[in-house]
């Protein structure tokens, strides 16, 4: 059951400050990065745009047009989306590093530090897996 307050009993106080004279300047500085230089994107969307037109030539047929032109548009989306990330506002804490520095630094992963080239195996194996599996699918039809 519910109690009824008059309101001669609230008490009445100044306004607060306001939240930026009480807390310290705290500036949004993230990395979106990914801690990966932009040329491994790069070659990642080149190896995927490959695949894409290995199938197109195996393949060629008119009807799979429309299928392609959806898939190379996910491809930019799916790259587009965090390369327009990375240039988001406020700023970003670090810029993409350069490819020499990304190969003498390497990256620090969840499971420990792992050097330059070691990552660019990481992040391209797949890509390539799929290429080498698109090519080897090319030579199947090519033989029947």
């Amino acid at each position: 059951m519910s109690k009824h307050i008059p309101a001669a009993a609230f008490q009445r106080v100044d306004a607060p400050a306001p939240l930026a004279a009480i807390l310290p300047d705290h500036s949004v500085r993230v990395v979106r990065s990914f801690d990966l230089p932009t040329g491994l994107f790069a070659a990642t969307v080149a190896l995927y745009f490959a695949f894409l037109g290995v199938m197109a030539a195996t393949f060629a047929d008119k009807g799979l047009a429309i299928p392609m032109a959806i898939f190379s548009i996910y491809i930019i989306m799916a790259f587009g989306t965090p390369a327009m990330w990375v240039r988001m506002k406020p700023d970003h804490g670090a810029k993409p590093p350069s490819w020499s520095r990304f190969m003498h630094d390497g990256v620090v992963t969840h499971t420990g530090h792992l050097g330059g080239a070691g990552a660019v195996a990481q992040v391209l194996m797949l890509p390539v897996l799929i290429l080498a599996w698109g090519l080897v699918v090319a030579a199947i039809v090519a033989t029947l």
